[in-house]
């Protein structure tokens, strides 16, 4: 069953339902967060998660380098006059 394609339809309100078979390959549940996007003509969805662990793992070489840190510093503290 690994990757092998299968037919969805969107219903009349644009709604898509992800086959049960895909849904446990990928491991979704109800409440899990995908991030849609148009890639080489091609929509793609991915979960948020995994989207944050890729992002971590490509900049990760530049933790402690100064700006990454004053970045979060800003942006925490940008966070904490907003509340």
């Amino acid at each position: 069953m690994a990757d092998q394609p299968m037919e969805v339809q969107i219903g009349a309100s644009g709604r898509l339902v992800i086959p049960p078979e895909l849904r446990q390959q990928l491991a979704l549940k109800p409440g899990d967060r995908l991030v849609a996007r148009v890639e080489n003509g091609r929509l793609v969805f991915e979960k948020a998660e995994s989207i944050k662990q890729r992002l971590k793992q490509r900049f990760a070489h530049l933790k402690g380098q100064g700006i990454i840190d004053e970045l979060i510093a800003e942006r925490r503290s940008a966070a904490q006059e907003e509340s």
